[in-house]
């Protein structure tokens, strides 16, 4: 099931520490027509930013104390680009920071392929308000 969009060659970076988790991702957002560019952590992707200034940051991290600082981080030098984040368990609780924190789209896994492809799509159409 292919998602209509005119986003064509868009890049969208994926950072994801699992080697088949990140191939699996980068699967996803190629089938979308879309850039990938890879890293495995929060340092990482803030050097990637820098280097290739991507369309979307596509995140999935382990929600551990702390890892809302990367997020905070690149919400800071690229207010502008979107922010996925998906996340093994959220409340409210979690949800609330990914928020406060700049995240546009939370998606808490396991997550349906069209609803991480409608989230791709989504962000890139502008569907989000960058937080002030």
């Amino acid at each position: 099931m292919s998602v209509q969009h005119n986003h064509q060659g868009k890049l969208v970076l994926v950072v994801q520490d699992d080697a088949d988790m990140r191939g699996f991702l980068r699967d996803v957002v190629q089938e979308l027509g879309l850039q990938v560019a890879e890293t495995i952590d929060g340092n990482g992707a803030i050097q990637q930013m820098m280097a290739v200034e991507p369309h979307v940051v596509l995140a999935d991290l382990p929600l551990l104390e702390g890892e809302f600082e990367f997020v905070k981080t690149l919400r800071a030098l690229y207010p502008s680009c979107p922010i996925i984040l998906l996340a093994a368990l959220g409340g409210d609780h979690t949800k609330a920071d990914a928020v406060a924190c700049g995240v546009q789209t939370l998606l808490i896994k396991p997550v349906r392929l069209a609803t991480l492809n409608k989230a791709i799509i989504g962000v890139l159409d502008g569907e989000w308000e960058p937080h002030h």
